[in-house]
């Protein structure tokens, strides 16, 4: 059974970097592009219920030796603007929790992004 598809923008539109947040069957949808692909995640932080997909797109701090801090995964980490849980966009797990964000399909057709909901 296919899901019921819904616009987002076109594929040029929505450049490295950028997101754009959608209502789609009744929810709030974040639209992502890591610069590796296009996720689409609720927007709904699972630790408190806030809008997750207004937080900040960045990296992290990468497993390390003790007193070295390491940079990494830029762009692919999605902080909550509430309590700053990280959260890795491309599976939608928490970093250091089990819960993860609710992810939808990502449909590419006629150079245009459809997310199933």
């Amino acid at each position: 059974v296919r899901l019921p598809e819904f616009y987002v923008a076109p594929l040029a539109d929505l450049l490295a970097g950028e997101r754009r947040l959608i209502s789609a069957g009744g929810k709030s949808i974040g639209v992502f592009n890591t610069g590796a692909r296009i996720v689409a995640v609720l927007n709904l932080c699972p630790h408190a219920f806030a809008p997750v997909c207004l937080g900040k797109v960045s990296g992290t701090t990468l497993p390390s030796r003790a007193g070295e801090f390491i940079w990494g995964r830029e762009g692919e980490i999605l902080r909550c603007p509430w309590h700053g849980w990280e959260f890795d966009l491309n599976s939608g797990q928490c970093l250091t929790d089990r819960r993860r964000l609710k992810q939808f399909p990502v449909v590419i057709r006629d150079d245009a992004i459809y997310v199933e909901v």
